[in-house]
């Protein structure tokens, strides 16, 4: 049902307009109606309004003079600008004063009510429309679900969730998050089935028959772009997920066309020592442990266990038979950050430059160890909004615009997603098994096997052993590790923080976009 909205109607030639207030009037809206703009500023200030015309063209204050009064009162409120005039000059002095929108003389009727729903009932409408077909969607999202037997499958499931959640987001309703989310689990929960069932299918076949994954990026995607002397800058954002890709993508879309948005597949653990150092290496974990043992550290190795990504990429481009210099700068701080835009200039004299932006993962990570983060992002749609905070006021958007004005193309991803945790799972381990909440590596593992993704020979997925008897166990859907030690307080603790090691859509299947400076 449409809500009665409160209007202002402000034109020198009000009289004539009559018929106009009327056709409102029946339509259930209230018209407060004026002739110049003194007058219409008085009125702004004794009256709330939901929608204010303004005609253009009025003796004493200009309809322009009058918006900006308006403006400094009610910022907020929508102004239709009236004009007999089509002129440029006066179209852009009044878009950049923020009107709302602007209509032409003469105006008709219907003009007038669709500019009412545009700018005051859109919400209403928008929210209504959407949960009208996300209750129709369900039932084919829920069979879309049941009937997914291939990689390609589930990416279709995962685009289609987040599609609805940011559309759910936008309408600004509840009524469905709950409905959501139970879907969004059930999701998950399928998946992790397909993946226990075919996650070792897919070693050793072509690319024509698995899905797209960590070690292929390089070797498929990037250097491919190499040719012709182009030059690619590699921008690699730690634990972006899809989700978020999407809410930074009407940013990216101001600068760049983009190319291609595709998804891939992260490898197990979904976690940055693995995934990243595959993606460089373009090699599996226990191929990397093989083929470079200097550069590979297990899990119970002291160390940093990502300091050597230049290096295992220069040994993927030799191995190739590519002869590429290149850049390589980790970013982990706002002061490394803007050094980054000074040194621009000198990153253009190679083919390719490699850039890995270090906030998404430690926003996460401080999402767990400190209060005021936790705060900050305590659900998925403030996670989300604090993410496009950060980038609209970083360093590397700033130098994302340096790079639009150049002959380059960009190419965007991210190593593995991250996920909300929600339900603890238990698990026992000796004092060498890892600390990570989403998957456990170590030789004396206690758990339920019917709770979680056991690897209990690794060399079927590529995986290093730290000992003879080392078994990997993965946390599924939104589960998270927790010892019988202390387990209350590990699970009040844990519980609605994001993780990323183990098996979900969020974590598993990941954002890679090509752009071109427009």
């Amino acid at each position: 049902m449409n809500r009665s909205v409160k209007i202002l109607w402000a034109d020198d030639e009000i009289d004539l307009l009559k018929p106009h207030v009327i056709f409102l009037e029946t339509k259930g809206h209230e018209v407060v109606t004026a002739n110049n703009g003194d007058d219409a500023i008085e009125l702004v200030k004794k009256t709330n309004f939901d929608i204010i015309f303004l005609d253009e063209n009025m003796p004493g204050l200009s309809g322009l003079e009058t918006l900006m009064e308006i403006k400094k009162l009610v910022p907020a409120v929508p102004v239709i600008m009236i004009t007999k005039s089509e002129e440029e000059d006066i179209m852009d002095e009044a878009v950049g004063s923020k009107i709302a929108d602007y209509l032409i003389k003469p105006v008709n009727p219907n003009q007038i009510l669709l500019a009412i729903k545009k700018n005051v009932e859109q919400k209403r409408l928008i929210t209504e429309i959407t949960t009208s077909k996300y209750q129709s969607a369900f039932g084919k999202i829920g069979m879309q679900i049941n009937d997914s037997f291939t990689y390609n499958d589930w990416i279709d499931v995962y685009k289609n969730l987040v599609f609805w959640e940011l559309e759910l987001e936008k309408s600004n309703d509840n009524a469905m998050d709950e409905v959501l989310k139970l879907q969004r689990a059930d999701a998950n929960s399928t998946f992790a089935k397909y993946i226990k069932n075919n996650y070792f299918n897919w070693f050793g076949r072509s690319l024509n028959e698995r899905p797209l994954l960590s070690t292929d990026i390089f070797k498929h995607k990037v250097i491919p772009l190499l040719a012709n002397d182009q030059k690619v800058f590699f921008v690699l954002i730690d634990n972006l997920r899809y989700d978020q890709w999407k809410v930074l993508e009407p940013i990216f879309h101001e600068y760049f066309t983009i190319d291609k948005e595709e998804l891939y597949y992260s490898i197990l653990p979904t976690a940055t020592q693995y995934a990243r150092n595959s993606l460089f290496a373009g090699l599996m974990p226990s191929e990397i442990e093989k083929l470079h043992p200097d550069l590979w550290l297990n899990d119970v190795d002291e160390g940093g266990k990502n300091l050597n990504e230049d290096k295992l990429l220069e040994k993927q481009l030799t191995r190739l038979g590519k002869n590429i210099r290149f850049n390589y700068e980790k970013i982990t701080n706002l002061k490394a950050g803007k050094r980054l835009n000074e040194i621009l200039p000198n990153l253009l004299n190679q083919q390719l430059t490699v850039i890995i932006y270090n906030f998404v993962d430690m926003l996460s990570h401080a999402r767990t160890d400190m209060e005021m983060i936790r705060e900050l992002a305590y659900d998925e749609p403030a996670y989300r909004s604090l993410t496009l905070s950060w980038f609209e006021h970083s360093p590397l958007l700033d130098f994302l615009k340096e790079l639009s004005q150049m002959k380059v193309k960009v190419v965007l991803t991210t190593d593995h997603g991250t996920i909300r945790v929600v339900n603890p799972v238990k698990i026992i381990g000796d004092k060498q098994t890892n600390s990570n909440l989403r998957y456990k590596q170590g030789k004396n593992l206690n758990y339920n096997p019917k709770e979680v993704f056991e690897i209990t020979k690794p060399e079927k997925g590529y995986l290093p052993k730290s000992n003879v008897s080392s078994t990997y166990v993965f946390a599924l859907s939104d589960g998270f590790f927790c010892y019988p030690n202390n387990y209350n307080y590990f699970v009040n603790y844990y519980k609605g923080t994001f993780q990323h090691g183990g098996v979900s859509l969020e974590e598993m299947i990941v954002p890679l976009i090509t752009l071109s400076p427009k």
